[in-house]
């Protein structure tokens, strides 16, 4: 449940980035996953590729960054750093 409610919030935050540009689709997402956050790059894909589905960002591009570092104040997030699109 903790993924669908997660995925699921990164999909609207990407979805608003879509709007604000006028897109007409989403290519490419790039995202940081903090280390506490549960999620392998793996993990993460099979998630977004179902939450996607009918979205704006159905089939875009993943490219995921995976941190090791526990420490990080950011350890328990998942962050959007880039939404590409086509207008």
């Amino acid at each position: 449940m903790h993924e669908h409610a997660m995925i699921a919030g990164l999909i609207r935050r990407v979805t608003e980035i879509a709007a604000a540009e006028k897109a007409q689709k989403v290519t490419r997402i790039s995202v940081w996953l903090g280390a506490l956050s549960h999620m392998s790059p793996g993990h993460f894909a099979e998630h977004f590729t179902e939450e996607a589905a009918g979205s704006i960002a159905a089939g875009a591009e993943l490219d995921c960054i995976a941190s090791d570092d526990p420490g990080d104040p950011r350890a328990l997030d998942v962050v959007v750093t880039a939404v590409e699109v086509e207008t």
